[in-house]
């Protein structure tokens, strides 16, 4: 009787020794599989999808800009690191205010990072304000900057009234250099930048660092095809389409308050095509120009049925003929228009021709009257 209780006992024992065993290796296999499944890095559409979950994140906690880069490449020898993003909060009152708004934030940012398991590491504090990045299996997918921007609490004085004239330069993103003629020039000027160049990211970053307001130059379908961008809205494009193409470009033009037409001849005629363009446009929260490459546009009345602001080019292009004087004819009258129609729209392009004749006409807006003006001050 002793010999069997004594069996039960050893045979009880063996079998939580196994059952623990059994448990152990289980555990130790959901963390591995878990570790695997973590370490796996991010493919480059991967990491753009989730750049825009971080906008988002970021915008939903009241910042007061927030800008995306992204990257065609996988990795980033310079910055170590795929898409960049700058989020601009207005300067808090107080140093308190500041660590409560920036908190804010990271949980937001640190949210979306759990949820595709990334991590934070090598956070830098200094008087430009915050830079750290977000890891997937130790490699740098995300880039991320948050700054100040102090917000002066003067009282604003009325806007002048009388005739406002607006000038957009097309275009941009290809030519650092013109860029750095534009900025050359005090005034409150328009530019339109071209995505996917090899300088749209860092002309339009600049232009907003200078205080330039800065627009997308959406490239779309001419009728006669001649200079087609590989990747421009044309009619046919399915809605999810449509939504991808420019949810691109606008990530690829950080800040941008606007969009005007590259082109578009054949795209700015097709109705459906236009309100699928606006329903995106609403959805950002941006204003439309249309730059009237045709008489047979439809782009400026679909803006206004989308509730997108919105206005058109109403005075001649600027530049046609790249010479100076040729320009600066175009210029005068551009003035003439917006003493007559008291608002006027123009657009020129960065040719060395057309920024001499800017730099050199423009003095005479004032002494006639005519302000010059952002855009973004003429839509309706």
């Amino acid at each position: 009787m002793i010999a069997f209780f004594l069996s039960r006992g050893i045979s009880a024992r063996r079998n939580r020794c196994a059952f623990a065993l059994f448990l152990a290796v289980t555990l130790a296999l959901v963390s591995f599989l878990a570790g695997c499944r973590k370490s796996k890095p991010l493919s480059t559409p991967e990491i753009h999808t989730i750049t825009h979950e971080f906008a988002n994140a970021a915008k939903s906690e009241g910042p007061l800009n927030v800008s995306t880069r992204t990257s065609l490449d996988a990795t980033d020898s310079v910055q170590g690191s795929t898409d960049h993003i700058t989020i601009t909060l207005r300067q808090p009152s107080s140093e308190a205010a500041q660590r409560a708004d920036r908190a804010l934030v990271l949980q937001a940012l640190d949210d979306v990072a759990a949820r595709h398991d990334l991590t934070r590491s090598g956070m830098i504090e200094s008087r430009e304000g915050l830079a750290f990045k977000y890891l997937r299996a130790e490699i740098p997918t995300h880039t991320i900057h948050i700054t100040e921007l102090a917000i002066p609490t003067v009282e604003v004085a009325p806007t002048p009234a009388g005739p406002r004239l607006a000038i957009i330069l097309d275009d941009l993103g290809q030519d650092y250099g013109a860029a750095e003629a534009i900025f050359g020039l005090p005034y409150p000027l328009t530019i339109s930048v071209l995505p996917n160049n090899p300088h749209s990211a860092d002309i339009a970053e600049e232009a907003h660092r200078r205080g330039y307001e800065v627009m997308l130059h959406l490239p779309m379908e001419s009728v006669s095809q001649r200079h087609a961008e590989s990747h421009e809205l044309r009619p046919g494009m399915s809605q999810r389409d449509v939504t991808t193409l420019v949810d691109g470009f606008i990530s690829a033009v950080p800040g941008v308050s606007g969009v005007n037409n590259h082109q578009g001849s054949e795209s700015t005629a097709n109705a459906p095509l236009m309100n699928e363009l606006m329903r995106v446009l609403h959805e950002h929260k941006l204003f439309y120009i249309d730059s009237r490459t045709t008489t047979a546009t439809v782009a400026f009345d679909a803006a206004r049925h989308a509730g997108v602001p919105a206005a058109y080019r109403n005075v001649p292009f600027l530049d046609d003929l790249a010479e100076v004087s040729a320009v600066s004819r175009q210029l005068r009258l551009a003035i003439h228009e917006a003493r007559e129609k008291n608002d006027a729209i123009a657009i020129g392009h960065p040719h060395p021709a057309t920024l001499k004749a800017l730099r050199e006409v423009l003095p005479e807006a004032k002494a006639q009257g005519v302000r010059l003006v952002y855009a973004s001050e003429l839509v309706r």
